[in-house]
């Protein structure tokens, strides 16, 4: 089964590989990670536009490597609410005929990562400033800061993949 993530970020294809592996245990999984443009803010801002970015990953490793028969999508993003600053993912697979989403679990961002964030800093860089940490995106990330590393990055977007292969293995049902 070959799986193309639509990043190089370490915790992505780590995530992807992790969710693929516990879904699919019996089959012989390669992934590759391929940089690929979300189509949308550095930083989303919205629930839809953090959508849209796993979507538009995924279409575009899709038509980039259609060889394939799985392309993961996952996007990062932020929603400011009347409640503080919720961050999330969002996860996109496609095969060759379905499609699977998923959302992460939500938590809410510390008020000078907010202040930043809304100044135009990423997520990352903001959380790397407020931690005194360096590229914690391609580490633990925003969550593993805030949870003492109980929950880091690639076991939070883990559970997304996993929740987006339903459809895949479900087949009868969707």
């Amino acid at each position: 089964m070959k799986v193309i993530v639509a990043s190089k970020n370490p915790v992505k294809i780590n995530s992807a590989r992790n969710g693929f592996n516990q879904m699919f245990p019996t089959e012989a999984i390669e992934i590759e990670g391929i940089s690929a443009p979300s189509g949308v803010s550095d930083q989303p801002m919205t629930n839809s536009e953090t959508l849209q970015g796993a979507k538009n990953r995924a279409e575009f490793v899709k038509k980039e490597v259609p060889d394939a028969d799985f392309w993961v999508g996952i996007e990062g993003g932020i929603e400011d609410t009347s409640d503080g600053m919720e961050a999330f993912a969002w996860v996109v697979i496609l095969s060759k005929n379905q499609k699977g989403q998923s959302r992460t679990s939500t938590f809410y961002l510390p008020p000078k990562v907010r202040e930043l964030v809304l100044q135009g800093v990423e997520l990352g860089h903001a959380n790397d400033q407020v931690f005194e940490e360096h590229n914690s995106k391609q580490k633990g990330g925003a969550v593993g800061s805030l949870s003492n590393g109980l929950l880091g990055r690639t076991e939070y977007y883990e559970q997304a993949v996993i929740l987006a292969l339903i459809p895949f293995v479900n087949k009868k049902l969707y």
